[in-house]
């Protein structure tokens, strides 16, 4: 079965890395003052793509995300570790969407892609945690949609099998075809990148990536497969009200890193003694008991 995949994924800011400066005046994220990596659930769902395209010779699979030029770093990890193609959506009217805003675009990129069978991205990012732009992407292109999957079993007759996370244990259960997917970061890790692979995209990259003095320019010219595909707005017939923070009714209104400290210590050693003070010093506490 020649399935054509596409793979949602976002470049987010390492939240473990939050400072002072990781808000802007308008109450969005200064990307810029954070360092940048690959949202680790949506490489959790780039490796399904991955082993749904072992399993059906002549599928695609093809990652599609949104940012600035940056960004297009995303869709080069992607075909390092096997992907066939990748679109990035760029522009000043994306700028600060929030969820609503952030599905709209996806879901007017995908229908521009166009006969996508299969659409899979993380369960939420680490810079929002929502869980909201998969389920709103199924919703704005009417498709059916399996959320908290573990692992996408197989895909025959039209139908995809699925294994979910739910309360208390998982299930199977089976979905028609075209799909949309969010696959949870207790799923299989992504494989590394694979060598050969690097070797031959690690000049990819979108025209705004590429200054015209850039040397990686004439090697683009002569390597056309070297050109990730960019799309604008008006690329994907996007409506500039929709987008970005035009189209967000949500706002962010502060981003904070908290640390949590210990007001006191105390050190036990493995006497008997300590161990049943420590014990009863829990239970009059009501901590334990």
């Amino acid at each position: 079965m020649n399935l054509k995949i596409v793979v949602l994924a976002k470049q987010v800011p390492d939240t473990r890395n939050v400072g002072k400066d990781a808000m802007t005046a308008e109450g969005t994220v200064n990307r810029a003052a954070l360092p940048a990596i690959f949202n680790p659930e949506d490489l959790n769902a780039l490796e399904q793509a991955l082993r749904i395209k072992e399993q059906n010779p002549g599928t695609t699979v093809g990652l599609l995300t949104m940012g600035p030029p940056r960004a297009g770093e995303i869709i080069r990890e992607g075909l390092y570790r096997g992907a066939d193609t990748g679109w990035l959506l760029t522009d000043r009217l994306f700028a600060g969407a929030d969820t609503l805003a952030t599905s709209y675009a996806l879901a007017t990129a995908i229908k521009k892609i166009g006969n996508v069978d299969l659409v899979i991205g993380g369960r939420q990012a680490i810079d929002g945690d929502t869980a909201q732009v998969g389920p709103q992407v199924a919703q704005k292109l009417g498709l059916n949609q399996v959320t908290y999957a573990e692992e996408i079993l197989k895909i025959e007759n039209g139908k995809a099998t699925i294994r979910r996370m739910i309360d208390g244990g998982v299930e199977v259960v089976e979905a028609p075809l075209p799909l949309v997917v969010t696959v949870n970061g207790s799923a299989a890790e992504c494989r590394p990148a694979n060598a050969k692979l690097v070797m031959k995209y690690k000049y990819a990259a979108c025209p705004l990536e590429v200054a015209e003095d850039d040397s990686r320019k004439t090697l683009r010219d002569e390597r056309p497969y070297l050109t990730l595909t960019q799309w604008s707005v008006a690329d994907v017939d996007g409506d500039p009200s929709q987008c970005g923070m035009s189209g967000s009714p949500t706002k962010v209104k502060e981003v904070q890193s908290i640390a949590f400290q210990a007001k006191e210590s105390k050190t036990l050693t493995a006497a008997d003694s300590d161990i049943e003070g420590l014990i009863k010093e829990l239970l009059d506490d009501k901590i334990i008991g």
